[in-house]
């Protein structure tokens, strides 16, 4: 069941669904998605150019954890936001530093774009892996002129990249070439896997499944998600990052008192048990699957991990195939413990942590996620806006 058809049924099964003639409501989040518009075209600063570009990067639960300072001349200096963490899910910051290595890896690829070669230095004053990201920066980038860089091809696709969230395809194989694909794009240190054999989807269809249900069913986690729904046009434009749930159908769900926070947290309501089955329906129409591993788990690591991620997405986006990460299994709180270590047994065999799974599969375009403006996530900046 899809997400917005499960939304249809909520509050014992009255279907709702807006005309198209309905002139009462106007549900798209415009400003939201605005930054899409601004990318590379508002701004003619080289670093805010890049940035324009680098905050549309997939991230997790579209937390957008980045703060930038830009107050040292040709310098970005890339900090965590403290307060869009997931304490629950991601006790140790794994999935937020990978997040973070893709708004990194989207800064290069969209400088080197505009003609200027950039150098990191990943976490310059240290970090360490045994507790959440703290003040410390992620990481240093230099922008210096070149005239010899030549675009990578995969910047072509950063406006079509999407995580398509929705059911896929059944009808419809995936194949293996796109693995091949994906594991060319990946230059910083990742191990690309993956399989469109009927044997491994139907066992890590399987294992998502019941790593999601795990979520799910722990109180702390799932609340963690059901804090983060923006309902409707309103919240979505006041906090345009979390879960989306904007449109015309959930405008006239939340304004019936059908679709709520409070309904979902209801274990006992019918909110709570279809919004399992919606989420089921993903991971149950999986038609292959891509995983990355890294030797070892170093902060580095990780934001090499999220590098990569970001340059594999780019990569599968032409061929047509939707790729939707999946990663309940790698998340290391308690209840999870038992599928964290059979999904290490089953995909990194040899040794080494498995830091990202995805979906793959066919199924309907679907719009860019909403996004802050990047005037919100710069601090400490002495430069002109230089709007273009």
């Amino acid at each position: 069941m899809k997400k917005r058809d499960f939304l249809k049924i909520i509050g014992g099964g009255a279907v709702l669904a807006a005309t198209p003639g309905c002139t009462v409501l106007q549900p798209t989040p415009s400003r939201a998605l605005a930054p899409w518009l601004a990318a590379g075209t508002a701004y003619t600063e080289p670093r805010r150019r890049a940035l324009s570009y680098a905050i549309l990067c997939p991230n997790p639960h579209n937390r957008q954890p980045w703060q930038v300072d830009l107050s040292v001349d040709d310098q970005v200096t890339l900090h965590v936001d403290p307060e869009r963490q997931l304490p629950a899910t991601d006790p140790y910051s794994r999935q937020i530093t990978i997040g973070l290595g893709c708004f990194v890896e989207l800064m290069v690829l969209a400088a080197a774009a505009d003609g200027y070669a950039v150098s990191i230095t990943p976490f310059p004053e240290g970090s360490d892996t045994t507790g959440m990201l703290d003040e410390r920066p992620v990481a240093l980038a230099t922008f210096r002129p070149d005239s010899t860089l030549v675009p990578d091809p995969l910047f072509a696709s950063v406006m079509e990249r999407r995580s398509l969230k929705e059911p896929f395809d059944t009808g419809r194989a995936v194949s293996p070439g796109v693995i091949d694909v994906a594991r060319r794009a990946a230059v910083h240190g990742s191990r690309v896997g993956g399989s469109v054999e009927p044997d491994s989807i139907e066992t890590l269809r399987t294992l998502t499944s019941e790593a999601l249900i795990v979520e799910f069913e722990t109180p702390r986690t799932y609340q963690e998600s059901v804090d983060l729904f923006r309902i409707g046009k309103r919240e979505v434009e006041a906090n345009p990052d979390g879960i989306d749930f904007s449109g015309r159908t959930f405008e006239l769900l939340a304004g019936l008192g059908l679709f709520s926070r409070e309904a979902a947290s209801d274990r006992d309501s019918s909110a709570y048990r279809q919004g399992k089955e919606a989420v089921l329906a993903s991971t149950e129409t999986a038609m292959g699957h891509l995983w990355s591993v890294t030797a070892t788990n170093t902060r580095v690591d990780q934001l090499d991990a999220g590098r990569d991620w970001m340059r594999i997405h780019l990569a599968t986006t032409p061929t047509g195939v939707a790729l939707h990460p999946i990663s309940q299994a790698l998340q290391e709180f308690p209840e999870m413990a038992a599928h964290y270590r059979q999904v290490h047994e089953l995909l990194a065999p040899e040794g080494g942590t498995v830091q990202m799974l995805a979906r793959l599969g066919y199924g309907e375009s679907v719009p860019p996620s909403p996004r802050w403006s990047l005037e919100a996530v710069i601090a400490g900046s002495d430069v002109p806006e230089s709007v273009a």
